[in-house]
């Protein structure tokens, strides 16, 4: 059996993996045990099956929920109205749903998702909303939103067809996307835009195209289609995997710098990390030494020094913060997406703890289970470990710019100043410093914690915020701007090796930083003399994002 840390490691590595190497021709949901690396293969394509178990509890837990309102229960969204109007009675419950009652249902649920349907900016990309899609579905089938078992099948049929909602990017606060996942049921009842076959056309138009019938929403169909957090999420999954490629370059990366610096081994050895065993230390320290297997570094040399920069012995620690940060997220997505977020929560066989007490007894439904107010919408354990990954990569990118600084400074590296070329008069790299420093300052704005940041709305009645949208962009954005950082750090230590191998041709390098080394070489060559270098700094960034 794998420990609870094997298990994150197992599931970031198949994320890793190429689609070819995960190719996944059809996804099978369960509410329970969707992986991220089954998301994306949904967003790309795999065809989306419900397992037998959840779409039969998905009958049970509409049945339930229908039953509470048969009963007269006070049902948040189905029985009484939503936000600040949770005063306010939709129907009256006199022990059956009558026509007038179930009409007096299906006019609150259209009116809901339009009046919610208010999100703002560019669309969300068509990839991003597949995988929101599909974690909707999955939470949906853990059966306990009561929802219309057809809201299912239509998530359903939208993935398997290629209907896609158009989802503004912008609008939530980060307690339930309600303004932006709205725009989904809207799809769903034909009164929205969605993209299809490549081109952007009415709902209406591409269900009729592929045979699906809109939605008629009842009962808790509209609350449970807007009050979840899947957009966000989704975003918070691409932070995920954008950082776990940063992190699996960033050993070479490293380790390149420390071979163009001429650098000292020793922060990395288990004799002095063996002495504080902090989480990853010793995996991230066992990563650097394997990239420089055979490398000239382990012999001795006159001009290395016994003790280098800070930003070089101290590399190791950002990259084990890093992990672990990573791994906290990776371990809350799981979770969040496997689970109902949704408010209230329809549960099937509840337990009978504390029912003792009317006020809990009332939530109950005799025999079959209860719908209880929750707040199962609320994302912070998701958006803490989101901002904690984005604090520790800012660790990293601050390491990466004073490393590539010290490549440099002659001082340290005891090469040519700015790494120019022999014969090369002119100013080398001294003038791109800048942007390496642009990009860190805007990662240390971005890395600011945004989680507790809002405005009370709804008649001061939502108070608490997460962001955790907005705390996902910075995210992705932090990755992007380190993937320059890298970009250039490569640069330069590229640089430095070539100006080391002009004095020693026979210079060993580790098989990893070698094989780092003769690929970017085939995509930005030495400098000679002084060129543009804006081409040079975008083909090193796509060289590390794609590497």
């Amino acid at each position: 059996m794998m420990n609870s840390k094997q298990v994150v490691m197992a599931s970031l590595a198949l994320s890793l993996m190429s689609g070819s190497a995960l190719a996944m021709d059809s996804v099978v949901l369960d509410g329970q045990h969707m992986t991220q690396a089954q998301a994306w293969a949904i967003a790309d394509g795999a065809k989306v099956k419900i397992g037998d178990k959840a779409a039969k509890n998905l009958v049970k837990a509409h049945e339930l929920l229908m039953d509470a309102a048969r009963l007269g229960k006070p049902v948040y969204g189905l029985t009484v109205g939503v936000g600040l109007n949770k005063d306010q009675k939709l129907f009256t419950a006199d022990g059956k749903l009558s026509k007038a009652v179930m009409e007096a249902s299906k006019s609150f649920n259209y009116s809901t998702l339009r009046a919610h349907s208010a999100a703002m900016g560019e669309a969300v990309p068509v990839r991003l909303t597949r995988v929101a899609l599909a974690v909707r579905l999955n939470t949906i089938l853990s059966g306990q939103t009561g929802v219309q078992p057809y809201v299912a099948e239509l998530y359903q049929q939208y993935l398997n067809k290629g209907i896609t909602p158009v989802i503004p990017s912008k609008g939530t606060v980060g307690e339930a996307d309600i303004l932006m996942a709205s725009h989904v049921g809207l799809a769903m009842i034909g009164e929205w835009d969605v993209f299809y076959k490549g081109k952007r056309v009415s709902s209406v138009k591409a269900m009729k195209d592929a045979g699906v019938k809109p939605l008629k929403p009842i009962g808790k169909d509209a609350l449970s289609i807007l009050s979840n957090n899947s957009v966000a999420v989704a975003y918070a999954m691409k932070g995920y995997r954008d950082a776990s490629h940063l992190m699996t370059v960033s050993p070479t990366v490293f380790s390149l710098s420390l071979e163009g610096l001429n650098g000292n081994v020793s922060p990395f050895l288990p004799q002095t990390n063996d002495i504080r065993p902090f989480p990853y230390i010793k995996e991230a320290t066992s990563e650097i030494l394997n990239q420089l297997d055979g490398s000239y570094l382990w012999q001795l040399n006159d001009q290395r020094s016994l003790q280098d920069p800070l930003s070089y012995r101290t590399t190791a620690y950002t990259f084990a913060g890093a992990k672990k940060a990573l791994a906290d997220l990776g371990e809350v997505i799981d979770v969040q997406i496997n689970h109902s977020d949704d408010n209230p929560g329809v549960i099937l066989n509840a337990s009978k703890d504390y029912t003792q007490h009317p006020q809990v007894a009332k939530y109950l439904i005799e025999g079959k289970g209860g719908v209880f107010p929750t707040t199962n919408f609320e994302p912070l354990p998701v958006a803490l470990a989101v901002q904690g990954l984005s604090v520790a990569l800012t660790h990293v990118s601050h390491n990466s710019v004073m490393r590539t600084v010290h490549l440099s400074d002659s001082h340290f590296t005891k090469l040519s100043r700015f790494l120019g070329a022999p014969g090369n008069n002119g100013h080398a790299f001294g003038a791109i410093q800048k942007n390496f420093v642009d990009m860190q300052v805007r990662n240390k704005h971005l890395a600011s914690p945004v989680s507790f940041d809002g405005i009370p709305v709804a008649g001061n009645i939502e108070d608490t915020f997460t962001n955790l949208k907005l705390a996902s962009d910075n995210l992705i954005q932090i990755v992007d701007n380190t993937n320059y950082i890298y970009g250039l750090e490569l640069l330069h230590s590229t640089q430095a090796i070539d100006l080391r191998k002009l004095t020693n041709p026979n210079l060993d390098m580790g098989k990893a930083t070698k094989a780092m080394y003769k690929n970017y070489r085939k995509q930005v060559p030495f400098v000679e003399l002084d060129r543009p270098f804006t081409p040079d700094i975008k083909a090193s960034y796509d060289f590390i994002a794609q590497y």
